[in-house]
């Protein structure tokens, strides 16, 4: 079922409640590549969840609504669309969930969001291959300025899907992480821009405010790219956000029964 909502703040209330009232237990092998041991990673989940909201054009509203946590949520966001494919980054280390000591200098993530926003030049060695964008089976590696490039030459597109998801990531064949996000697709109708969300694995505790803000602030900076004639006549259109299983742990449903009661969520 998709929910049509009214605002981004009801799309929280509303994806809390969901969780609430339908969700199920699930036993699962493990967390964000980690084993699980007996029962820790057992989750509380609903899936395939789906709504759709306006996204206003107010930072200010947005920060209002969704509750991202900030300053992380706006300072890691900057980081994304620096234009470097930075691995690890700094903002890290800022998020309200990490955990100091768990990361050694000098190591690399599996993914991060700057390396598949960017991907053109991510570990490519100095020399004689220097400056020679990554290439796919055919072609070249596209970017987030590729998609913005498209929206501009055809405003009307259907092709403007900036994948996060990437094939090395098929399988998890590493063993390792794997990116939540599956990518973004941006849709230009009616005079509006949508940006339509897709994303495998979602935690509303940890995660969900932020994926959304951040959704919402790439849907922002996108449209600010666009200008030209057509463009001028466009405003910002909705979100649409597809979750295939938004949880928590199981230990944690009294606690998001005792935030909704609080108007927290």
């Amino acid at each position: 079922m998709e929910y049509e909502l009214d605002s981004l703040g009801q799309a929280v209330h509303i994806s809390a409640l969901g969780l609430l009232t339908a969700g199920q237990i699930v036993s699962t092998s493990g967390w964000q590549g980690l084993k699980a041991i007996r029962s820790e990673f057992d989750t509380f989940e609903i899936t395939n969840w789906n709504f759709s909201a306006p996204v206003v054009p107010s930072l200010d509203s947005l920060r209002e609504m969704i509750k991202p946590n900030l300053p992380w949520a706006d300072d890691h966001f900057l980081e994304r669309i620096g234009e470097e494919p930075l691995n690890p980054g700094v903002q890290y280390q800022n998020w309200p969930y990490y955990t100091p000591g768990s990361f050694k200098k000098g190591d690399k993530f599996t993914h991060t969001y700057m390396e598949r926003f960017w991907p053109k030049f991510a570990e490519v060695p100095m020399g004689s291959t220097f400056g020679v964008p990554r290439n796919g089976i055919r072609y070249p590696y596209g970017d987030l300025n590729d998609v913005v490039d498209l929206l501009l030459r055809d405003p009307l597109t259907r092709q403007a899907y900036f994948p996060i998801w990437f094939p090395e990531d098929t399988g998890a064949v590493h063993g390792g992480r794997v990116p939540c996000t599956l990518g973004y697709y941006f849709l230009c109708r009616n005079n509006k821009l949508h940006i339509f969300y897709s994303i495998r694995s979602c935690d509303l505790f940890r995660h969900f405010q932020d994926d959304l803000y951040l959704a919402c602030r790439l849907l922002h900076w996108v449209y600010m790219k666009l200008e030209n004639e057509f463009w001028s006549k466009v405003g910002l259109g909705s979100i649409t956000m597809n979750i295939y299983s938004l949880h928590i742990f199981a230990s944690e449903v009294d606690k998001l029964r005792d935030k909704i009661l609080k108007g927290e969520l």
